[in-house]
């Protein structure tokens, strides 16, 4: 990893982060934020009160540790876009109407973001913005400074989703959700069904006019940063830059909570209780009498957990992970083969790339997707004997159980080797990307 002295190679730069409020966006724009500051770069990180308070132990660490890292707020309107009071991040929301007014509310910011940048020294020098943000690219050009759009996603997802919007009519040919298609000139034939794909098809209440707001924002950004590494999956990172203008800086691993509901968990646990293997599961709550029955083999924690502690550690043989890009990092990072169990938005792509490409993982069996906010109504897809023979497959002593553990101990090892200060994919990623901006912010002065 790159230290706190790693030295500058650029005139003083000023980036500005724009974090989405999600826990799954917060956390990788702050570890953004820590690297771009130990290359020398002040980092202003635009966030709302409650936020700025949520996530304050995080923000902390980072500015003690003597980074040039600041943090400012603005309020987030909410009478104005019809969001209850208090509702400032993604996983706050009761119900899936409030979907649509909480996104409006996030993209109403423009005019206290103005005042504040109008006023910052130095004066911003690039914007750093999630995607779900397209308000950013208005203040971008209002200072006449590069935005770039930050991804949380694989290049896998992102030329996925790239390929199919300029050929939508694969999607509005399909005969039903059921039906599986290919992805055309895509580097390994991948299949999908058309739930399965996060592209916006039908979606009603006022969400595709904000998806297609943040589609034509990033496709004016100046370029993207993404959180992965070009060992990981080169052939996507090749294509989607190419598609990109070469503007794309991997620069992962920078170091999403998902619901089941309660009778899967039941199958869930029960299948792991049948497999007869240790296993650690974090989990909200349970019915009396399963811990007890597995306390010999199987550790419950109740609420938070060090995800990458204990994935790190060398007697983890897998990982159940519902293929969120930042949990799917983190297992591969630490090289261990991953048990896919998606639900929705980019996880069916993430799986994809899991399985049937990098080869490091075994599919719990699941096809159908789920809708965000109503986790009740799917009931079970997987039945414990199911989850009992998917943890079998993945933790066996057979040859492709060895395979995948080789391939995922090599891709762990990569991951490492992306972020290191010398010769580094990620580490070097970082390097040409502010010498891009300060090279812009040099053409200008």
């Amino acid at each position: 990893m790159a230290s706190q002295n790693s030295q500058q190679v650029h005139p003083p730069l000023h980036f500005v982060l724009f974090p989405f409020m999600a826990q799954g966006h917060m956390i990788p724009m702050v570890d953004i934020a820590r690297l771009l500051a130990q290359r020398g770069v002040t980092i202003t990180i635009v966030t709302t009160p409650h936020n700025a308070e949520r996530f304050k132990n995080v923000f902390d660490r980072a500015i003690e540790s003597g980074l040039p890292i600041n943090v400012v707020h603005v309020k987030l309107p909410y009478a104005e876009a019809g969001l209850p009071e208090g509702k400032e991040n993604l996983d706050l929301l009761d119900s899936i109407e409030f979907r649509v007014p909480f996104f409006k509310a996030a993209n109403m910011l423009e005019e206290p973001v103005l005042k504040l940048l109008e006023d910052m020294k130095p004066r911003p020098s690039c914007l750093v913005s999630s995607f779900c943000l397209p308000y950013t690219s208005k203040i971008a050009k209002a200072f006449n400074i590069p935005k770039i759009v930050f991804h949380g996603l694989s290049c896998f997802c992102l030329l996925c989703m790239h390929v199919l919007r300029n050929n939508l009519e694969i999607l509005e040919n399909l005969k039903s959700d059921k039906e599986y298609f290919y992805v055309p000139s895509f580097p390994d034939r991948v299949q999908f069904t058309k739930p399965q794909f996060p592209v916006s098809t039908n979606e009603k209440g006022g969400w595709t006019d904000i998806l297609d707001a943040m589609i034509e924002a990033d496709n004016t950004s100046y370029g993207v940063i993404t959180n992965t590494f070009q060992e990981l999956e080169p052939a996507y990172v090749k294509e989607y830059k190419d598609a990109r203008d070469g503007k794309v800086w991997s620069i992962g691993p920078v170091s999403f909570i998902c619901n089941l509901p309660l009778s899967q968990l039941k199958e869930l646990g029960l299948g792991l209780e049948k497999s007869k293997r240790p296993f650690i599961w974090v989990i909200r709550g349970w019915e009396n009498g399963f811990e007890e029955r597995v306390k010999e083999r199987g550790l419950l924690i109740k609420g938070w957990a060090p995800q990458v502690l204990i994935l790190s550690h060398p007697s983890v043989g897998g990982f159940l992970t519902h293929c969120g890009w930042n949990s799917t990092l983190e297992g591969i990072t630490s090289g261990v083969p991953l048990l896919t169990w998606p639900l929705f938005g980019d996880q069916f792509c993430n799986q994809k790339l899991i399985v049937q490409v990098l080869k490091v993982g075994v599919g719990a069996g699941i096809e159908e997707v789920m809708k965000w906010g109503e986790e009740e109504k799917i009931g079970v897809l997987v039945d414990n004997e199911g989850v009992k023979k998917a943890v079998e497959e993945l933790m066996g002593d057979g040859d492709d159980a060895e395979e995948r553990r080789r391939r995922a101990k090599e891709l762990g090892e990569l991951a490492h080797r992306a972020v290191e200060d010398e010769g580094g994919s990620s580490h070097s990623n970082i390097t040409l990307l502010l010498q891009d901006i300060s090279q812009l912010a040099q053409s200008k002065n």
